[in-house]
This record gives structure tokens, C-alpha cells and sequence, in this order.
């Protein structure tokens, strides 16, 4: 692909994607940007080739570098390899801990959770307030919440308060494997 080409493609997803973000109509840019708006609609459809000036001035309208106006568009997606998910082991190796959200998120924990055949596991009671779901993916899973058994098969879901005592058991043959999602409360 040609260089100025691809210069031309980048900003105008850049510059289309920056405006967006922040609200702005072309005309509201133009406006920022003292130059014409049928100039902006030009450059974000991809047929324009902005002079330094109008680079510096759009870039200044929004408030971000002129190299951010011509880099690589950035992903919004992330691919994690299973072999890269962080792994932790609990109830003296018979569980295994894998983290499955990449980023912080405030009040939410998911983690995929793999218990051999006669694994046990404490659960760690959470603040007042805060809830788990469990979906069983394969295999067989006991819970106890609070001294109550639950029996869950593939396919089946608990919900239950996550702040009481819990214990995950896996009575069967094979490895129980499950998605553990917890809402904490708000703190």
C-alpha cells in the first residue's frame, strides 16, 4: 500500500473515531478548528491530504498529539491465550484458579475454575452484600453455602450469596470445570 495512502486511511479513521469519542459534530470541529467543515468531512472520508498546519489544527481541537491523529488506529479488542491466563492453585492442588478478565473491573471477579475428580475447595466468604453465580460447564460440582448442598451438572447455575461460608467439592469421575462470576458489593 502506498505510505501517503495509508497516512490518508489512518487519519481519517483517527480523526473520525477522536470526534466521536468526544461528542463532536464536524461542524463543532471545524468550529475548534478554524478551518472549513466540507475540509474535515474531506480528510475523515479519506480523500484529503491535510497540510502541517491543519494537522497541528485539528490536533489542538482535540486536544491530542498530531502523531495520535496519524498512528495506527488502536484495538479495542485483546486476545488472551489460554496459556497466558494468570493460574492460581487452591485446596492443596486439587483446584485450579485461572483469571479470565484481563483489566480491573470494580466490583466484578470472573475466573474459570477446574476441580479434579474428589477436589475440594474452601470458598472466601465476601463483604455483606455481594453475589456469586456458578455455571457448571462439565462434569459434576457440589457447593455448600452456608451448610446447604447444591449438585450442579453441566449446564446448571447457582446463585447464591457470596458473604456466607461456601465450599466447592467435585464428587465425580472427572474434572469439574465452571465459571465463577462474583458481583462484590459496593464498598
Amino acid at each position: 500500500m502506498d505510505k501517503t495512502l495509508d497516512l490518508a486511511v489512518r487519519l481519517a479513521a483517527n480523526l473520525a473515531a477522536l470526534r466521536k469519542e468526544r461528542r463532536m459534530t464536524q461542524a463543532r470541529l471545524a468550529e475548534h478548528a478554524a478551518i472549513p467543515r466540507s475540509t474535515i468531512a474531506n480528510f475523515e472520508s479519506g480523500a484529503g491530504n491535510p497540510s502541517l498546519k491543519n494537522l497541528a489544527a485539528l490536533a489542538a481541537a482535540l486536544q491530542v498529539s498530531i502523531e495520535e491523529l496519524l498512528a495506527r488506529p488502536r484495538s479495542e479488542c485483546a486476545l488472551i491465550r489460554a496459556r497466558d491466563l494468570p493460574r492460581s492453585e487452591r485446596g492443596h492442588g486439587s483446584a485450579r484458579l485461572y483469571r479470565l478478565l484481563p483489566d480491573e473491573l470494580k466490583g466484578l471477579q470472573m475466573e474459570k475454575m477446574e476441580l479434579l475428580p474428589g477436589g475440594f475447595m474452601r470458598g472466601v466468604p465476601h463483604l455483606r452484600g455481594t453475589k456469586e453465580y456458578l455455571t457448571c460447564l462439565s462434569g459434576a460440582l457440589r457447593v455448600t453455602v452456608a451448610g446447604q448442598d447444591h449438585d450442579l451438572a453441566a449446564g446448571d447455575v447457582l446463585a447464591f450469596p457470596g458473604d456466607q461460608p461456601h465450599v466447592y467439592h467435585n464428587p465425580g469421575r472427572t474434572t469439574g470445570v465452571a465459571i465463577s462470576v462474583v458481583a462484590l458489593a459496593p464498598q
